[in-house]
């Protein structure tokens, strides 16, 4: 038979471990509400200058809102701390989050946000079928991510061929060496923004 003593023993245990693995799992949420902030973050950025370069405005200023926006988006969908505290904000920021999505149309968007974390071949996939919509748009924002994507992965020459449809599609760029000069910037802006977030500037 177990002894009363050997009994509290295990329940003293039993009890530690609970604590334990409860604060483990604290941790866990809180890293998981930072790395979530920090990529919504960086998503929203993405977003805010993608949309301005795509659609037109200041680049940076879009860049800094979009940030804002999803930096409490990103949080609320890492770990819900606090479910109720700044709901009103919270939810102002997947409000706008949901608007960028809207702009830019789904596929678009899930193509930016693979390009930020440098997954090439997931943004490509969601830009091709984005371009491929009937909104315009939508596809024109999905052929910039195609541009974007293969420069950034260093297939200029890939890039570059796609400037003749940019002339064709997008009335903010004249010529081919307009597109060279926007996607140069475009791509400077987003190493700028990943280097913001202690993210890698360049893809390895």
């Amino acid at each position: 038979m177990i002894s009363k003593r050997s009994r509290g023993i295990a329940i003293k245990l039993l009890v530690l471990g609970c604590v334990i693995l409860l604060s483990a799992c604290s941790k866990q949420s809180v890293q998981r509400a930072g790395e979530g902030a920090t990529m919504g973050a960086v998503v929203g950025a993405a977003g805010g200058m993608f949309s301005a370069l795509v659609f037109g405005g200041n680049v940076g200023e879009a860049a800094a809102r979009g940030a804002v926006y999803g930096a409490g988006t990103g949080a609320a969908s890492g770990a819900m701390i606090g479910a109720k505290e700044n709901q009103v904000k919270k939810d102002q920021q997947v409000a706008a989050i949901e608007k960028l999505k809207s702009t830019l149309g789904e596929d678009a968007f899930n193509g930016l946000a693979a390009l930020t974390k440098c997954k090439h071949d997931t943004a490509l996939g969601y830009a091709r079928t984005a371009a491929q919509l009937d909104d315009k748009n939508h596809a024109l924002a999905g052929l910039w991510i195609e541009v974007l994507a293969y420069a950034d992965s260093r297939q200029e020459d890939q890039a570059r061929a796609l400037f003749s449809d940019l002339v064709a599609k997008d009335s903010k760029i004249s010529s081919e060496a307009q597109a060279e000069e926007s996607m140069r910037k475009a791509l400077q802006k987003l190493m700028d923004i990943r280097g913001a977030y202690n993210l890698p500037r360049v893809c390895g």
